[in-house]
């Protein structure tokens, strides 16, 4: 049942699904999230939002700085560098869906100033978190999951999923008991944390070919 208090060493959020919830009432019992310890510090639970039956859904790793704070996937500097690069590639972010493989943000704080530092999450953390995102690809039913760096490839695909080896391909794989075609990318932070302005263009326009991959199989 929903709401029911399951022992953080269980390290799944299954017990916090309501059976047979739309994606509103998901999104209102994932707030309620206990199902592995990274809800102690997070601001909130940031759902999946977009539209409720799109054609492309878009999976990251989990929220950020910004994201953690507004309660919303890819607000923040990240975020936006996507939503041009989805543009460029032809395809409209407003009809998208964005969600992340884990809801709540994992941080440490770096000193002096104690800002909060992006951590990895654990493939515990994704299993544990995996049955949120079972449940909106179950509702939502893309046409397409755009896969965007290593973490969400893992949560979809396993722990031997390599961005590097499979990116800009169409993959058709059996996901949840259903079949799915992706294309994998890097995530947009990775853009954002290259060396030089050089490195940062030639990384975006491979972003870009990517998401235009995306879009012929759309098309």
């Amino acid at each position: 049942m929903p709401g029911t208090k399951a022992p953080e060493d269980a390290y799944t959020a299954e017990p916090f699904l309501p059976a047979g919830a739309g994606l509103d009432e998901l999104r209102a019992a994932a707030a309620a999230c206990r199902g592995c310890p990274l809800h102690r510090d997070a601001t909130q639970t940031v759902f999946g939002t977009g539209h409720p039956h799109a054609r492309v859904m878009l999976v990251g790793e989990q929220p950020g700085d910004q994201e953690d704070r507004q309660g919303r996937p890819f607000v923040g500097p990240a975020g936006k560098l996507l939503d041009r690069a989805l543009a460029e590639a032809g395809i409209d972010p407003g009809e998208a869906y964005v969600t992340n493989a884990v809801k709540h943000f994992k941080f440490t704080r770096a000193e002096p100033r104690k800002r909060r530092i992006h951590k990895a999450p654990s493939l515990r953390e994704m299993t544990a978190c995996g049955p949120w995102l079972a449940a909106e690809l179950a509702l939502v039913e893309p046409e397409l999951i755009v896969v965007l760096g290593a973490t969400a490839g893992k949560a979809l695909l396993g722990s031997a999923f390599r961005v590097g080896e499979v990116r800009g391909a169409v993959l058709e794989r059996e996901i949840h008991g259903r079949p799915e075609k992706l294309v994998a990318t890097v995530h947009p932070s990775s853009v954002l944390r290259a060396r030089d302005d050089r490195e940062r263009q030639a990384a975006y326009e491979g972003l870009v070919a990517d998401l235009r991959v995306a879009a012929r199989e759309l098309a």
